[in-house]
């Protein structure tokens, strides 16, 4: 259990003695990834607050933190407020802050493994009158006792029936890249984008098939990796074919360039300082670049599209038969709580062939827990109950060797209220309306996202999250460059690409709701329409009828509906395994009028 205010103790002792007016604590590690591994986890070290996003400032005698939307309930209950003042990000920006909380000249200490070259030019900027001081240590590593010890698995090996493309030929394209556009290498920081251009995967990280590592990938297709040598199976180098040169992870410090005026591309926004300043000292020309494996992973090729589509009839065979295990439970007057019903639901995909984890924690929300979008029953004393006239919402998803899934559905507990039945449905309308869009290409998921939105605006609602996130194909939940949202991705979306469609609505201490599929972007048949795209389902699980608001639906709305429901009890019900089960999702997919 962590002693929050001894840790802030101890943190400001070591910053009156190195003379430091306030420390920057990130969410973040070496690896800017947003997930990170539990010894990597210092922002919860230093506040306490578990979730994804989120950035404190201590300074010698007051502290912040700051958190966006999905997490203003959520840092409430796990932050002590008599230790730090609790924050929106956008409202109010932490820079800001701290010019109006600490005089100038002041000494702002930051890590510079857990922060990019593009953050500090701005920070530099915001902060022009302020001493910026690079950390040469990260005083919470010096502090944290007890602090878990790193994961030392050795790496799977993906076979090509999975990746559907071998390392050498996925090197030999981004190589090519390289070359036409002038450089010499590139710098890979995104441990998805490694574990993609090697096919391989690891467990160093929860819920994320990533190893912890970086590489340099050359001109002439070779590539140096910087791992932790244990992780390295027997026959990693027939797997990843010629040219690949394995480096002990603490020897990146020490890389040299032979040649001068070696030009390296360095994704500034992806990559850490620390990095960057390495090869600066080394000699390298460093170039803007963003990370060249990051679109071509993005664009799943037919094998990967393919088994994307098997494992989510599999996991949707696993979320059917927990739908229909909760209704059989409120039958029976069985209020069960929230921690049940996650395990319930983690045991049923854990069955699936293929089946190697969860793709991220459960959200198992009941009732008003549900306001809370990345609400995490194991933050609570006690886990919410079931309640009759109430809603159920669980995010899930998981993670197989042929792809990766993240569904929400959102269950009626007995009969509910006509403004919840009116708040689903109308997200279940801007979910119909983005998943039926036929666009042109270059069109970005930004552009896309007010059809999301459009139906809640009418009554003035909306919700405070994206509405879509790239997915990885056996790899992270959460993948760019793509993504829907108002402030989201302008990359066009293109042939091949995963995202999630998750419009909804929250109403603090009431209620929350969202539908979640994930689609992919394909070609749309239409000669007539020229070079148009569409988004295909690849979610096989019914939305629950008893929450609709039929006086909102229109005819185009309950086609969609009726034909999404036949699809999934086509997909799905062959592999149910009795018939209580076949006739329950049978009448959950039957068609509405």
């Amino acid at each position: 259990m962590l002693d929050i205010k001894h840790n802030i103790n101890n943190l400001r002792s070591w910053m009156e003695e190195k003379n430091i007016d306030a420390l920057i604590i990130p969410h973040q590690d070496e690896y800017l990834s947003e997930y990170l591994p539990p010894q990597n986890e210092r922002l919860h070290w230093a506040t306490g607050f578990t979730g994804s996003a989120g950035i404190a400032i201590v300074g010698k005698d007051k502290a912040s933190i700051f958190v966006d939307g999905r997490y203003t309930v959520q840092v409430q209950e796990q932050v002590d407020k008599d230790i730090f003042e609790i924050l929106h990000i956008t409202d109010n920006p932490y820079m800001d802050w701290i010019k109006d909380n600490f005089s100038k000249d002041s000494k702002i200490g930051y890590d510079p493994k857990l922060n990019t070259p593009v953050w500090l030019d701005y920070a530099s900027k915001k902060l022009e009158n302020y001493n910026l001081t690079s950390l040469d240590e990260n005083p919470i590593d010096l502090l944290w006792n007890n602090r878990p010890s790193s994961k030392v698995d050795k790496a799977l090996l993906l076979s090509e029936n999975y990746t559907g493309e071998s390392s050498e030929s996925k090197r030999n394209k981004i190589a090519e890249k390289i070359k036409s556009s002038g450089n010499d290498c590139a710098f890979i920081s995104k441990l998805d984008s490694i574990m993609w251009l090697l096919n391989i995967r690891g467990n160093d990280i929860p819920c994320n098939p990533v190893l912890l590592c970086s590489g340099i990938i050359h001109s002439d297709s070779s590539f140096d990796l910087y791992i932790d040598l244990n992780k390295i199976p027997m026959g990693l180098d027939s797997h990843v074919g010629e040219n690949v040169r394995i480096h002990d992870l603490d020897t990146f410090n020490d890389i040299k360039n032979k040649d001068e005026n070696k030009k390296i591309m360095f994704d500034n926004n992806s990559s850490n300082l620390w990095s960057y300043n390495i090869f600066k000292l080394a000699g390298y020309e460093t170039i803007k670049s963003q990370d060249p494996c990051s679109l071509p992973k993005a664009c799943k090729n037919d094998v990967e599209i393919n088994g994307m589509k098997d494992c989510h009839v599999r996991d949707g065979v696993a979320v059917s038969k927990f739908l229909y295990w909760i209704d059989q439970q409120v039958a029976s007057d069985n209020l069960i709580d929230e921690e049940e019903l996650a395990s319930k639901l983690d045991s049923l995909r854990s069955e699936q062939d293929l089946f190697k984890g969860l793709s991220f924690g459960t959200i198992s929300a009941a009732g008003s827990n549900a306001a809370m979008c990345h609400y995490s029953h194991k933050n609570s004393k006690i886990p919410g109950k079931l309640e009759m006239g109430s809603i159920y919402l669980v995010d899930s998803g998981g993670q197989y060797l042929d792809g990766t899934t993240d569904i929400t559905r959102t269950v009626a507990i007995g009969d509910v209220s006509d403004e919840i039945k009116r708040s689903f449905t109308l997200v279940l309308k801007g979910h119909i309306s983005l998943g039926s869009v036929i666009f042109p290409k270059g069109t970005s998921g930004h552009q896309l996202d007010s059809l999301a939105r459009q139906y809640l605006w009418e009554y003035g609602l909306d919700y405070d999250h994206g509405t879509g996130h790239g997915v990885g194909h056996f790899l992270n939940v959460h993948e760019g460059p793509q993504g829907v949202g108002k402030g989201g991705s302008n990359v066009p979306l293109e042939n091949g690409m995963v995202i999630s469609n998750e419009p909804g609505y929250y109403l603090e201490n009431q209620y929350g709701i969202r539908c979640e599929n994930l689609v992919f972007v394909k070609k749309h048949e239409n000669k007539n329409r020229g070079s148009f795209f569409e988004f295909e389902d690849l979610t096989m699980a019914p939305f629950d009828k008893r929450l609709f608001d039929r006086d909102l639906l229109t005819d185009s709305d309950i086609i969609w509906i009726n034909n999404y429901h036949e699809k999934v009890y086509n997909s799905v019900s062959k592999d149910l395994d009795n018939q209580e089960e076949i006739d329950w999702l049978k009448q959950a997919t039957s068609p509405i009028h």
